[in-house]
């Protein structure tokens, strides 16, 4: 297990320090950033203000089985969007971490790259240094790979190339031990469907079905998140814990915006930091827009109607909001299978389970989600059906043309990308659906990809006071909102027919009873299935694009250069999801620590 960082909570102290650097947010890509800044030079002086608090000791991050038990709780946010019309007027929950080391200390641990065309997408908006070739060194940098033994790659389907990981990365990334009694059925499954193994699957094409990598060191068996970036830290590592960043402090130097410093509050109490290089924003896709708004830098009509005077006229931050829609399709299954739901239900097998993780760190406690595939929408979809959701992209409007273009790109069946995520797993992940007494259940996720649906985060408009950093933003992704999100419901009734030619072939039929949620009728009947989608959509926890690379639009089109530095400010980058320009198609907690590490490359290559 990691040993816990060196963290202060003596703000004055911190206060009088000189910095050379001042990272906001120790979460995934900040303490990355924050780390790497104060190992490259010794004379660098690095200070890091984090909102939350340091874990010690908690099994529901450290255990790997305990995986979602800690959304919801002391380390969480608790942040939800504004009600969706798009989702029936539902508000959803939207977790993100409160603690050192930010959401990686809340995931679910998975670990997988896109493809090399969605990287590249972003270098053809002119970002360039944003193509797969240039990230993938960036990618290795950050993890250290564990193979499997030759026996659990045989028995699971754990098929990979080893050369394509990072070797001496702090990220410790493994297969598991033990497997769902599931996980024997889904490549066979997939494969009788024509989706192959893919076991080149982090190389440059995450097309097809394959067993997902996690964070997880597996001498430990426990999780392995950013904190192990300064674990130990370095002596000229500062990390402020419990300190809420208020605002950038924003001067006119010789007529330039330049960041000069960070005003936050500690245990009730105000400071103001002196900057002497670099602030570098690393708080989400959710509060680094807030920050820069409260700071002065953002949309004017947004900051005029939170009383805040406008410094930088900046007009697309905290736009261009991308996440991963999902659904939670549930099946009633052989009841004898083991999960993870009986050991919760048990007592006596819950203490097995313990015991046998105490002992020797196997078991299922070390039990993850790891049946994937990754399906290019043309597998799924008639040529006729396919055609019709092109046509439909064609007239949309949310994007600016360049990133149309790329978004179409998608939908013309002639690009081989993974479109849709399926999961499968046993256990009842629908919080709508009840379950029922004596029975069991699995869940097979269904996840859009390349969502058309784009919302914003911005703070709100107050009447008597301006907005400050204790009022929650307004996080509204627009899901299924207007024309391009009825679009996103289009491709999720498509995928959704698969799903069910999924469950219908063997192996994994044999387990199966009968659908659940929805229910076979459902299924059969368009109108019915489209509000099921509806009513039962939620967020896969993969917000994106809210400080994006701007590239060749510049200010018009994003908030960030192609070296991560804010338009129109002097001394102050974004290293986090925020800068991406355009959803991708994986889970991106490693993607967020190559952007850190690329981030600060170009960083000490500036100081320089």
């Amino acid at each position: 297990m990691t040993p816990t960082p060196v963290t202060s909570n003596d703000a004055d102290e911190f206060s009088r320090r000189a910095f050379d650097f001042v990272v906001i947010g120790g979460g995934t890509a900040g303490l990355a950033v924050a780390s790497r800044l104060a190992a490259a030079d010794a004379s660098f002086t690095v200070g890091v203000l984090e909102a939350g608090g340091v874990v010690e000791g908690d099994e529901d991050v450290d255990i790997p089985g305990h995986y979602a038990r800690s959304l919801g709780g002391p380390h969480d946010w608790r942040l939800e969007t504004v009600p969706q019309p798009g989702l029936g007027g539902r508000a959803l929950p939207w977790p993100r971490g409160k603690v050192l080391g930010g959401t990686s200390a809340l995931n679910y641990m998975a670990w997988n790259r896109a493809s090399r065309e969605d990287y590249d997408a972003w270098e053809a908006l002119g970002n360039p240094g944003w193509g797969w070739d240039d990230l993938l060194p960036f990618f290795k940098k950050s993890e250290t790979f564990h193979p499997p033994s030759h026996e659990l790659a045989q028995e699971h389907d754990v098929s990979h190339n080893p050369d394509l990981f990072g070797q001496s990365g702090p990220i410790q990334i493994s297969y598991p031990t033990d497997y769902s009694p599931t996980h024997r059925f889904w490549h066979p499954t997939l494969n009788a469907l024509g989706v192959p193994t893919n076991p080149a699957h982090v190389g440059g094409s995450n097309v097809g079905v394959w067993t997902c990598v996690n964070a997880v060191e597996p001498k430990s068996a426990s999780r392995s998140y950013a904190i192990d970036y300064c674990s130990p830290g370095a002596p000229n590592l500062h990390i402020l814990t419990h300190a809420r960043v208020q605002e950038i402090v924003v001067q006119d130097v010789d007529g330039q915006s330049v960041a000069t410093g960070v005003r936050f509050v500690c245990q009730g109490k105000e400071h103001v930091v002196s900057v002497s290089r670099e602030v570098i924003l690393s708080a989400g896709s959710v509060m680094s827009p807030q920050i820069l708004e409260l700071s002065g830098i953002g949309n004017p009509n947004v900051l005029s109607k939170a009383n805040i005077p406008v410094k930088v006229d900046s007009p697309m931050v905290g736009e261009n909001l991308q996440d991963h829609l999902m659904l939670a399709f549930i099946f009633e299954v052989d009841p004898s299978l083991n999960s993870r739901t009986d050991i919760r239900n048990d007592e006596k097998l819950s203490a097995a389970a313990r015991e046998q993780y105490a002992k020797d760190k196997t078991g299922p406690l070390t039990v993850l989600p790891v049946s994937l595939c990754y399906v290019p929408l043309a597998h799924i979809a008639t040529t006729e059906a396919l055609a019709t959701l092109h046509d439909k992209a064609e007239a949309l409007t949310a994007f600016d043309a360049k990133k149309t273009t790329i978004m179409k790109q998608r939908l013309d069946g002639r690009k081989t990308l993974g479109n849709i995520e399926y999961i499968f797993d046993l256990g009842n992940w629908n919080h709508f659906f009840p379950g029922g007494e004596g029975k069991k259940f699995a869940t097979m996720l269904q996840i859009l990809q390349f969502p058309f649906s784009v919302g914003s985060i911005h703070i709100g408009a107050t009447d008597d006071h301006s907005t400050t950093v204790d009022d929650h933003p307004k996080i509204d992704p627009q899901y299924y909102g207007g024309a391009h999100g009825a679009l996103d419901v289009d491709i999720m009734e498509e995928c959704a027919h698969f799903l069910e030619k999924i469950s219908k072939t063997e192996p994994l039929a044999s387990i199966i009873r009968a659908p659940a949620s929805p229910s076979a009728a459902t299924l059969g009947d368009k109108d019915s299935l489209r509000e099921w989608i509806v009513q039962n959509t939620i967020t896969d926890w993969h917000p994106v694009g809210t400080c994006g690379m701007g590239g060749r639009a510049g200010i018009k089109g994003g908030v960030v250069d192609e070296r991560l530095r804010v338009y129109g400010v002097k001394g102050l980058r974004v290293v986090d999801a925020s800068v991406m320009p355009l959803q991708i198609s994986a889970h991106i907690q490693a993607t967020i620590y190559a952007i850190a590490e690329k981030g600060a490359h170009m960083i000490l290559e500036d100081a320089k």
